[in-house]
């Protein structure tokens, strides 16, 4: 059927309510906007839906989400663990309630529970509640830091993490075989209430997630003496992070906490950002504000959901708010962990660090100082979840910490995401220690590129929406794949990954060997000098991503390299 006819149907179709009809009238005779409306379903990917709120099957609305839960369902039931029920969380965002309750009558009609927040909550709070309850599966409904047009729905498995292969294919198989719209099950809320099957859940689950955070805390006797001189300011920007964010460190004893007011209340609008992501310096704007007039020692903010965590930190030397990459708070924390846990003879033989190829090399170089090893994974953190279970299944290697360079991180695991709360927890526990030691977070930043390497990393990023878009991105990954350039920026590559073909071709031996990891339409450059480059198309938006780094014997040295890395890899993106 093609998207003109598609449309037709939705207006002829009782099914539809009149609303999404009303909204689809406007657009009569618009071919381009019907075409992008309806020329696909919205597509349920490796990690589930995210799209654009509105009317239409590649769009966000009550019926797309209720289709890919009776996916789910057909699937939970298939597998038949139906009588454990599904966890729901959702964020902020315009028409996230309505979609996680949607979700829950779906579940509910087919049999299975749904234990639900009433309100919102972070993404990893989900990750915890699923565990502790002893469900199969989870849904969270949000689109992390996308604008604020979007919505999404998560799925999570039994051990908390996102959903890898093979059960996200299989999952997304189920999905794709619900064809009809109006046979999908749903049932009224008071029905599913007096069933049993629809469960509000909250304070319990707050408290259990709070403590098991508070647990994770290294040194309480530095944070009780330092915590009330630290100050820091936080922006939750309009999103789920201000009441949890809150708590833990108030409960710690941070008494100097400047929470920006234009962005603490939920506003799925997100009025005060064009774009609500901590990796966006604009985002910044108003909390960096705030930190001049309270002469704050740590600016933070953590995106809609709550699971990235972006942060700015005062240089005494210059007065200056210094912005931190991922890289950076991943780093500093992960070498403030093992330093500590080494120094207290609590840091195990067996130790494994999990970050991304993506992700900066300066994490290799820390987890071999201590002895530990470092396990590289695909981009997203399901993969770096999937590692957790994984050692508790083969207990061969005992999770320390994880990161990705996109502001997330996990401390402990009691999720199995990443969980911007409990970095905050533990980057301002490190401030705190720091400063006990009378060293600044960017002075121990600063330590760490003297040490190890001034590594330095950057992301270029194209958009190209719709059909259109797809399509030019797919071209662009196959022209690269079958022309491989001898050197990038100056740089020869001495090895390539194709993720895809599960292929890594030695450049200099002319040798090849298996990726080792899952297939994914992913290329990977290793360049000389400890440089690299990496190519993926988004999975949850209609861009491609050209990620590179570099090393140097200064900062200056490296971002000489950097910049000339960029400028070849614009050539590619041509």
């Amino acid at each position: 059927m093609d998207a003109k006819r598609r449309y037709e149907e939705w207006l002829e179709n009782p099914y539809f309510d009149q609303d999404m009809k009303e909204e689809l009238r406007k657009i009569a005779g618009d071919e381009k906007e019907i075409q992008d409306r309806f020329y696909r379903e919205l597509e349920f990917g490796t990690g589930g839906l995210r799209g654009v709120i509105g009317a239409g099957t590649n769009r966000m609305n009550i019926y797309t989400v209720r289709k890919a839960t009776q996916g789910l369902a057909n699937y939970i039931r298939k597998e038949h663990t139906e009588e454990k029920g599904v966890a729901i969380a959702y964020d902020s965002r315009n028409m996230s309630p309505e979609f996680a309750r949607e979700a829950a009558l779906c579940l509910g009609a087919n049999g299975i529970k749904a234990y639900i927040f009433p309100s919102l909550r972070p993404t990893p709070m989900l990750s915890f509640a699923l565990r502790e309850l002893g469900c199969t599966a989870g849904i969270v409904v949000t689109a992390s830091h996308n604008p604020p047009e979007y919505n999404g729905y998560k799925v999570y498995w039994e051990d908390g993490a996102q959903i890898t292969s093979p059960r996200d294919w299989q999952i997304i198989q189920e999905v794709n075989e619900v064809t009809d719209y109006s046979a999908v099950k749903t049932m009224e809320l008071e029905e599913a209430k007096k069933a049993g099957l629809y469960q509000v859940i909250g304070q319990e689950i707050d408290d259990k997630y709070i403590a098991a955070l508070k647990s994770l805390t290294l040194r309480p006797e530095i944070i009780k003496e330092e915590a009330k001189n630290l100050r820091i300011v936080y922006t939750p920007l309009h999103g789920t992070g201000n009441l949890p964010v809150r708590r833990i460190l108030k409960e710690l004893g941070f008494e100097k906490v400047y929470v920006v007011k234009e962005q603490e209340l939920p506003d799925g609008d997100f009025p005060t950002v064009s774009y609500p992501n901590p990796e966006d310096p604009n985002a910044f704007q108003l909390a960096l504000q705030t930190a001049r007039e309270k002469d704050a020692d740590l600016v933070l903010a953590t995106d809609p959901d709550a699971d990235r965590l972006g942060v700015y930190v005062k240089d005494e030397r210059t007065g200056e708010y210094k912005s931190f990459t991922g890289n950076m708070s991943g780093t500093l924390i992960l070498e403030y962990i093992l330093s500590q846990r080494k120094a207290m003879g609590t840091l195990p033989e067996n130790g494994a660090v999990v970050t991304t190829i993506v992700s900066g090399k300066m994490a290799k170089e820390i987890t071999k100082d201590y002895g530990l090893t470092l396990i590289e994974t695909l981009t997203g953190f399901k993969y770096i979840g999937e590692q957790i279970k994984f050692f508790e299944q083969d207990r061969d290697y005992v999770y320390i910490f994880g990161y990705e360079e996109s502001y997330g991180c996990l401390v402990g695991t009691h999720a199995r995401d990443k969980d911007a709360v409990s970095a905050v927890m533990a980057l301002c526990e490190a401030a705190a220690y720091y400063r006990h030691q009378g060293v600044t977070l960017c002075q121990q930043m600063e330590k760490l590129f003297e040490k190890y390497g001034y590594y330095k990393e950057a992301l270029c990023t194209v958009t190209l929406k719709g059909q259109e878009g797809a399509e030019k991105i797919q071209s662009m990954m196959e022209q690269i794949r079958s022309d491989v350039p001898e050197a990038i920026g100056g740089f020869k590559v001495k090895s390539f990954r194709d993720y895809q073909a599960n292929r890594i071709w030695d450049c200099i031996t002319g040798t090849e060997r298996p990726s080792g990891l899952p297939k994914s339409n992913v290329l990977y450059f290793d360049l000389e000098e400890d440089a690299w480059c990496c190519i993926r198309p988004s999975g949850t938006e209609p861009k491609i991503k050209f990620y590179m780094g570099v090393k140097g014997s200064s900062d200056a040295d490296a971002e000489t390299k950097l910049a000339r890395l960029q400028e070849a890899v614009k050539a590619l993106a041509k």
